[in-house]
């Protein structure tokens, strides 16, 4: 008998570690323009190539080419450019406000910006979306008061949460943003049970369930995409690959030589694979997959391929698993940037206004946050009342209750 060859267990590793300039070979980026536009009605199988190429608008000299074009108009772009800007400038606000110990915790958005500013546009009122702590865009797209957010993040007198969440975990449901849990892949089969109950109900509102690509790994996530296929439930279902989960890199959760998107397919769901810091392209993939589903044709997954640019929470360190200047040659590029030089490019910006935009941005969120450290930050001394612990828990209060809070004396 010949001797076997030994196995061997593969591990994936990231093509670029602490000290060496990464590879991003591995994305398999398509030209702009060349990845075709099929109807809503087209089979999940026929989606395959879409799951495996990438759908973009924007050549890298700012023009929007190809099918996807969704030829938006002046205002919703300086729209959408203003929205991105203004949670970039709020996230790096907060992340000072942090280091000042004004609040506990805080994770940006620091490159993702394009994807929920672009998303939020293609949803109706009524729609619920069930974000991860990474979509603040949403919010700031829906257009939800900073000095609200604010006080979230610093679980003071006037948070609207009373300090039961986390900071960054909002939870506003007249904006369509369903509470932000930060347990791994929850949100992807709440958000299908939504959907479903609207089916249910002979509604017309869809669900909009996110995800990083670590957590696609959970099993959360594979239960989601079983209920969504066998239901048709009317739901998009995001899976946001920013490259990083924590200090794991996207390979270790199954994207070394397969996309996310390809998991859809394989799952029975339309999927697509778009490039994540396209703003038109993340709105014209918003806009199929939000017709598909108020059509009942079912749910589409798609996966927006982008960059977390920063660190994972402000209690991360990316230096430590990855080179300091990776974002600078991510070749995907700024969503922010990108954007601007298409509105230049148009006629319809100028550098001029875009520093005006940035002052003008830059002094909102400063009084934004002024104003909500009036009502405490976590240095003041100041702590909502030992009351609010009883309230909210229960309809009618147990009697057990009513004697501890006697014994308070609050």
């Amino acid at each position: 008998m010949s001797q076997s060859t030994p196995l061997s267990l593969h591990v994936p590793e990231p093509t670029g570690r602490p000290g060496c300039k990464t590879d991003f070979s591995y994305l398999d980026i398509h030209q702009a323009g060349d990845t075709p536009r099929p109807p809503v009605d087209v089979r999940y199988q026929d989606t395959a190539a879409l799951a495996a190429g990438m759908i973009r608008v924007l050549d890298d000299d700012g023009n929007a080419v190809g099918p996807w074009d969704p030829g938006l108009e002046r205002d919703t772009l300086r729209f959408g450019l203003r929205t991105m800007m203004k949670t970039r400038i709020f996230d790096a606000r907060m992340v000072i406000a942090q280091r000042q110990k004004k609040l506990s915790f805080y994770m940006t958005s620091l490159g993702e910006e394009a994807i929920g500013s672009a998303h939020a546009l293609a949803l109706k009122d009524g729609d619920m979306c069930f974000p991860t702590y990474r979509q603040q865009s949403l919010l700031m797209a829906r257009e939800y008061p900073l000095v609200d957010m604010v006080c979230q993040l610093l679980s003071n007198e006037a948070d609207p949460l009373k300090g039961r969440q986390l900071p960054v975990m909002y939870s506003v449901k007249d904006k369509g943003f369903f509470t932000i849990s930060g347990n791994l892949a929850t949100q992807i089969p709440q958000a299908v049970g939504w959907a479903m109950a609207s089916a249910i109900k002979g509604d017309t509102k869809i669900a909009s369930g996110w995800i990083g690509d670590g957590a696609t790994a959970e099993s959360d996530f594979h239960t989601g995409l079983t209920f969504a296929h066998v239901y048709q439930a009317p739901v998009i279902l995001n899976v946001v690959n920013n490259q990083w989960a924590i200090s794991t890199f996207q390979a270790i959760a199954g994207g070394e030589s397969v996309s996310f998107a390809a998991r859809g397919v394989g799952a029975g769901i339309a999927s697509l694979r778009v490039d994540g810091n396209d703003f038109l392209a993340v709105y014209a993939a918003s806009c199929w997959a939000a017709e598909r589903a108020r059509s009942n044709l079912g749910p589409t997954l798609i996966e927006w391929v982008t960059y977390r640019a920063g660190p994972h929470s402000t209690s991360d360190d990316p230096s430590r698993y990855r080179p300091a200047d990776e974002w600078t040659y991510f070749p995907l590029g700024d969503p922010i940037g990108r954007l601007r030089r298409h509105l230049i490019k148009k006629g319809w910006w100028t550098d001029a206004e875009h520093e005006a935009l940035q002052a003008e941005l830059e002094a909102e969120v400063l009084a934004a946050q002024k104003e909500a450290e009036r009502h405490g930050t976590l240095i003041d001394g100041r702590v909502p009342s030992a009351a609010s612990m009883f309230e909210d828990v229960y309809k009618d209060m147990p009697e057990h209750l009513r004697r501890q809070r006697q014994q308070l004396g609050v």
